[in-house]
């Protein structure tokens, strides 16, 4: 039997994403079938209370599931609740007589999901060590964020590892759970012709961009003591440069896996205050319009101090000093209110020594593999080739792989690939303690440098790519984000 408890069963997360992605699984047939579900908060609620509450989350973000009215019900009955309060230990007495015998049993396992605040983890654990929970094939899943710097983050995991396994704790990511990352790992190792090209000598810079239209909606509290830095650069995007930029695995095991991505952070070059200044920018959006629409500045959202100085853009200047990547610039933004909503990765690979077909072509734009990973997955290689008509005008053409026409296979959405995961025990999307650990130690010289810096935060116009500042970051080495180039 396979028992799974999530804490914070009544929160925005679970609501909006986990319980959305488990019934997406159990109508898809991924789930055993004595699988069962409990739902655990603080709030004191009866079964058939819970029930119609995970009922509305399924409604409301489970509708691309397709369920029948059928198998709703076939999930609702697989579906209780337990009262938890964190520092109760009545409360696990409870929730181990809800689970059952199972833990008896050679085949069974839990997983115990902490969509809860990291301040809650270790007691929760605790409380489940105590009683006997997490032994056998227990396993654990915490969310982001885990810890504000490198020494909480150290904190957080040597307490974590008092209780648990390292094999035990699953450190989610949902980017790292998206169709897109897995399939870099098959680009760059499945096909012959790109990694001889995926070096300092071909390519020239790596761009990746995660930028969004949404504010902070009702999470002003907390991204203002987070802001972006913390928010997005720490694990997505140090994830996705670690994906990029790591040597070939001995194998496609976990371990095999993250040993290599934890070899590219640990190369990462540290930056010293004054590079700091030179090397990233921040920025907070003000007043502006997305799609037309008017919206307010961070300053006015709700739960914002008026006078933050949270940031709400990033852009960072990152080098690897390695025997592979010495001397390539990895480019780094992410923002909240831009023109669009787009995640992607671009390789820009060096320019041809010298064209023969005269100057008369203008500035080549070199070749360049777009990666992208929202909206809409794909893959294009932007290669040369002559305009139609008399004499030669060269133009990009685009190689284009749409996983959306390529594939008849249902699209698995990020959390309900990673709940599979943690289910099955397979750790290779998930962090490990020493990734984490390199993250924050490259992140802390940032923060640092920006908690003594009153003058360094930009703003810009809700609804553009940011402040200019992030565009001169490339303009002076020759380059451009790929929205500002324009094919001459």
């Amino acid at each position: 039997m396979t028992t799974f408890v999530l804490f914070g069963g009544t929160g925005d997360l679970a609501k909006r994403k986990i319980i959305p992605a488990l019934y997406s699984a159990f109508v898809n047939g991924r789930l055993a079938t004595d699988f069962q579900f409990i739902g655990a908060a603080r709030e004191a609620l009866s079964d058939e209370v819970f029930r119609a509450r995970v009922t509305n989350a399924i409604e409301t973000y489970a509708k691309l599931a397709n369920g029948t009215p059928e198998q709703l019900a076939a999930f609702l009955a697989l579906t209780s609740y337990s009262k938890i309060d964190a520092r109760a230990p009545a409360d696990f007495d409870a929730l181990k007589s809800r689970i059952g015998t199972i833990g008896n049993e050679s085949n069974a396992s839990s997983l115990f999901y902490l969509a809860v605040g990291p301040d809650i983890f270790i007691p929760v654990v605790e409380q489940l060590s105590k009683h006997g929970l997490v032994e056998g094939n227990a396993r654990v899943v915490v969310e982001k964020p885990l810890g504000r710097d490198a020494k909480s983050a150290k904190e957080i995991n040597q307490a974590l590892r008092s209780y648990l396994r390292e094999n035990q704790i699953y450190r989610i990511d949902h980017y790292l759970g998206k169709e897109m990352v897995q399939n870099l790992l098959a680009l760059r190792f499945a096909n012959s012709f790109l990694e001889p090209l995926w070096n300092r000598k071909w390519i020239q810079d790596v761009q990746i961009s995660i930028a969004e239209q949404v504010g902070v909606e009702t999470r002003g509290d907390f991204y203002d003591k987070t802001g972006a830095l913390r928010d997005m650069v720490q694990n997505h995007l140090l994830q996705l440069v670690s994906i990029v930029a790591m040597e070939p695995p001995v194998n496609a095991n976990p371990d095999a896996i993250r040993d290599e991505k934890v070899k590219v952070l640990r190369a990462l070059h540290k930056f010293t205050p004054d590079e700091v200044s030179k090397k990233t920018v921040r920025g907070q959006y003000r007043a502006g319009a997305v799609d037309g629409k008017p919206v307010i500045s961070y300053q006015n959202e709700a739960g914002v101090p008026p006078s933050s100085r949270a940031e709400t853009f990033v852009a960072i200047r990152a080098e690897i000093d390695n025997w592979r990547w010495g001397g390539v610039p990895f480019y780094l933004r992410t923002g909240k209110r831009m023109a669009s909503r787009c995640a992607e990765i671009t390789i820009n690979f060096k320019p041809i020594p010298y064209s023969i077909f005269g100057k008369g072509q203008g500035p080549l734009r070199s070749n360049r593999l777009v990666i992208t990973l929202q909206p809409e997955e794909s893959v294009q290689l932007f290669m040369k080739a002559k305009e139609p008509g008399e004499g030669i005008r060269l133009s990009d053409v685009a190689l284009n792989l749409d996983f959306a026409e390529a594939s008849s296979s249902r699209r698995v959405e990020s959390y309900e690939r990673l709940l599979l995961d943690a289910l099955h025990g397979d750790l290779t999307l998930f962090v490990r303690d020493d990734e984490l650990g390199a993250a924050w130690e490259w992140i802390d010289p940032i923060m640092h440098a920006w908690e003594n810096d009153s003058e360094g935060l930009k703003s810009y116009i809700a609804g553009s790519w940011g402040p200019a500042a992030a565009s001169y970051l490339l303009a002076q080495h020759g380059t451009a984000w790929g929205e500002e180039y324009v094919e001459s």
